[in-house]
């Protein structure tokens, strides 16, 4: 009972954490989201690419994504729920439906037809020190139990993502009173702030060694270029 209450409030809070003007957007188009997102190829269509602010890290796999993820990552940096000048500057220049848009283009860029579902647990176990973080966490409970199947899809895929950039989006939320670093979210700021940074670094190494839908698609312009 207590594990379904629980249950019940991630999802409220997931559901009320947008804006009521996101959450009134048309649905989003796909190839209209193409057209627009002249601004992100740059960055999440190279595979492997680096940013270097607030520290060398890869940019995250954004492709397969969760489109309501994609729009609540969004909303959060244009209200500044998540501090980081160039994501910030970005999501201030897109409507509500902008975002709509180029979240309905990543979410279906590079899936397959007929391309078989997630397995229900993940291929490769954890090691006894991950599995004992990944209990203490309670990742699960909202990521889903092969981290590729949240229990919302305002909550992200997690399993195949950049290591690095787990570990950086995770010791965010434990960066206070920094005008350019960190992130606002109750929930993930309560699960990160007991971990030591080598442990976030074990998490994220963990969940890239799962396989998952999240990728990074070659923009035609870079495909064969910057393949590093």
């Amino acid at each position: 009972m207590k594990k379904l209450l629980l249950t019940s409030m991630l999802a409220l809070f997931a559901a009320s954490a947008l804006p009521a003007a996101a959450q009134d957007a048309k649905p989003g188009d796909p190839k209209a989201g193409e057209m627009k997102a002249a601004m992100c190829i740059g960055c999440h269509n190279i595979p492997r690419y680096q940013a270097s602010f607030p520290e060398v890290y890869k940019v995250p796999k954004i492709a397969g994504q969760n489109a309501k993820y994609i729009v609540s990552a969004l909303t959060g940096y244009r209200k500044g729920d998540r501090r980081m000048p160039t994501m910030r500057a970005i999501a201030a220049s897109l409507s509500d439906q902008d975002m709509a848009d180029l979240a309905a283009f990543y979410s279906s860029l590079g899936k397959e037809a007929g391309e078989a579902a997630p397995a229900a647990t993940p291929a490769v176990q954890p090691p006894p020190e991950v599995a004992k973080l990944l209990a203490q966490a309670n990742c699960a409970s909202c990521h889903g139990a092969n981290f590729n199947s949240p229990i919302d899809p305002s909550y992200p895929k997690l399993a195949g993502q950049y290591a690095d950039y787990i570990y950086v989006a995770l010791k965010a939320y434990q960066t206070d009173k920094n005008p350019n670093v960190g992130r606002n979210n109750a929930i993930m700021m309560g699960m990160s702030r007991p971990f030591s940074h080598q442990e976030l670094k074990l998490l994220g190494s963990y969940f890239e060694s799962l396989s998952g839908d999240v990728k990074t698609v070659p923009e035609s312009r870079f495909r064969g270029a910057n393949q590093f």
